[in-house]
């Protein structure tokens, strides 16, 4: 795994330009008009204009203006870091819609390895999810067309299509001996952004799978309803609450704002933002103007009860961004316990800089820092009780790429280790023969020890692994 990590590219959702720490903003464009003025590097832009020349002139085949260009724009970007990109009209557009949590295609979230497509997860309760797709798994032919060297792209654009149409993925699997032939029916993606259930009498979940325009609100419903059903029974009143980000990749900054607000005292610093430019420093706090986009407070009518509940929080490798903003701020302040796995370490914020009506590039403009400033860009957040997916050791999170993983990464300057791959004790046996781990079931047990850590038993932890040397 370690050898073929450098040879990943940006993960995205099919269907969907969902970014992890986002900040959409068109005030932003006097940052580009301010860089503008810095004065043009002459012999480099002479270099550029010959080659462009030499295209145009000399391609076996003719090429259009637009495209070069485009092509040009793309390849400054990509070249920057994992998460600036620059975003087509068709890939703007679904940036704009999977905030809103709504999106067509069959619900996984993908990067390459080797030159083939390969699942980074599934998102729960999806067509992909239901027929079986697995993290880790290699898509080696989507229908007929093999993706040997296929641009990530080009391969997420054959996967969507009308809902109701079938499409076929033959994957490679780690551990099976023959390909493995799945069919899928493409549907509209509803993302559940927010579940919740009870443990056992007194005490509740709440599960985020991605924070989206409405999740907070979303939130507020789920915890008064919790509250609401524990009241009915004095005998039975709420005791504590399990949040769980595990495979949690992000989404909107207010929206994370908002989650950590509903569990801390109003006013407290969630998370600040440094840049370059003025705009991109920025404390965000616990209150309403720091995570209200427009109408009511989504917090306003949140039952007070839920500042006082003891909390613990699951994390794993698939904890990004926005989880990271939420789980280090719940865990700097003190309020709730952080149990699971090491986070995926993106501590980095991209804006949406628009360039036409339907064009944009969506550029890292500043890193992130928790409450007791904290970066997590290519560390991650180390839980208090480091607890696998199994007793035996994860199933997933060890075949699972982390932002210090990802070529160009930008470097955490404030710390010395990394968030990569674990170093696993020698002789533990493997386990990526098991199942996945189905989150909020009876078979979930960093579930299990999050419970037990709020009734006050014993927990089960593993051993850390000591941080891994900074990559470069």
């Amino acid at each position: 795994m370690r050898s073929t990590t450098s040879r990943w590219k940006i993960a995205g959702w099919i269907g969907t330009g969902l970014i992890s720490g986002l900040l959409i903003s068109t005030g932003l464009s006097a940052l580009a008009q301010r860089e503008g003025r810095i004065a043009l590097p002459i012999d480099e832009l002479r270099q550029f204009a010959e080659v462009y020349g030499a295209i145009k002139g000399n391609y076996v085949e003719t090429v259009e203006d637009k495209k070069l260009i485009t092509e040009a724009i793309s390849g400054m970007l990509a070249g920057l870091d994992p998460h600036s990109a620059y975003l087509d009209a068709e890939a703007f557009k679904e940036l704009q819609v999977g905030t809103q949590g709504e999106f067509g295609g069959l619900g996984i979230e993908v990067g390459t390895e080797d030159g083939f497509v390969k699942v980074v997860s599934p998102i729960e309760d999806t067509p992909a999810a239901r027929a079986g797709v697995q993290a880790g798994d290699l898509i080696i032919k989507i229908d007929d067309k093999a993706t040997k060297g296929m641009a990530l792209q080009d391969a997420v654009k054959l996967m969507r299509g009308k809902p109701k149409t079938k499409i076929e993925l033959t994957i490679s699997r780690k551990g099976a001996a023959q390909p493995i032939v799945i069919g899928i029916v493409r549907d509209v993606i509803r993302v559940q952004s927010v579940k919740s259930s009870w443990l056992e009498p007194g005490y509740g979940f709440v599960r985020i799978t991605q924070f989206q325009e409405h999740t907070v609100a979303n939130m507020t419903t789920h915890l008064n309803k919790l509250i609401e059903q524990s009241s009915k029974d004095p005998s039975k009143p709420i005791k504590g609450l399990v949040l769980d980000l595990r495979n949690d990749p992000g989404g909107l900054l207010h929206a994370a704002v908002g989650v950590t607000a509903a569990f801390v005292k109003e006013g407290l610093t969630v998370v600040s933002t440094d840049g370059r430019q003025e705009d991109a420093k920025r404390i965000y706090r616990a209150l309403p103007e720091d995570y209200v986009r427009g109408g009511a407070d989504p917090l306003a009518g949140l039952h007070p009860k839920v500042r006082q509940l003891p909390m613990v929080v699951l994390v794993n490798a698939g904890s990004a961004s926005a989880s990271e903003i939420v789980a280090g701020a719940l865990q700097d302040h003190g309020r709730a316990k952080v149990l699971g796995t090491q986070t995926f370490g993106k501590g980095s914020v991209q804006t949406i800089l628009p360039l036409t009506s339907s064009t944009a590039i969506k550029l890292t403009t500043a890193r992130y820092f928790t409450p007791k400033g904290r970066s997590i860009q290519a560390t991650g957040i180390r839980p208090d009780l480091w607890v696998e997916e199994t007793p035996e050791g994860d199933i997933t999170d060890r075949f699972r790429l982390r932002e210090a993983d990802l070529n160009r990464h930008l470097e955490n300057k404030a710390e010395t280790g990394s968030a990569g791959q674990d170093q696993r004790a020698a002789g533990q046996a493997p386990a990526s023969d098991r199942k996945p781990i189905v989150f909020g079931s009876k078979e979930d047990y960093q579930l299990s020890q999050a419970l037990a850590l709020l009734q006050g038993q014993p927990v089960k932890t593993s051993p850390a692994p000591e941080p891994t040397a900074a990559k470069k």
